[in-house]
């Protein structure tokens, strides 16, 4: 599809994709070749954490990525308010201890 005589790219979104998926931790890890983050959720009480869903990626497209979430919590914060980082003075977050993940 062409607008303006550029070309539109097309994105397909299917249905169950578009539920998303719940983290409420990620790990990341790399090499000289990629990044991969794995979007986890972690329930109070639970022995076990289970990845939800692993992302690869270039380098490149990891830093272009930073960008668009510094960019994308500025405007929010510009529209909501200053996110608070509770987990940063004195509030308690359970060790990860013992992970035996792969990338």
């Amino acid at each position: 599809m062409e607008q303006n005589g550029q070309k539109q790219l097309q994105i397909e979104l299917k249905e169950e994709t578009a539920q998303g998926v719940y983290s409420n931790l990620a790990m990341i890890t790399h090499s000289s070749s990629e990044f991969v983050m794995d979007f986890i959720s972690i329930l109070p009480g639970m022995a076990k954490a289970q990845v939800k869903s692993r992302v690869i990626m270039s380098p490149e497209h990891a830093k272009r990525l930073l960008g668009a979430l510094q960019d994308n919590v500025a405007k929010y914060e510009n529209s909501f308010g200053k996110i608070e980082m509770k987990g940063q003075k004195g509030t308690y977050m359970p060790p990860i201890t013992d992970f035996h993940g792969e990338a």
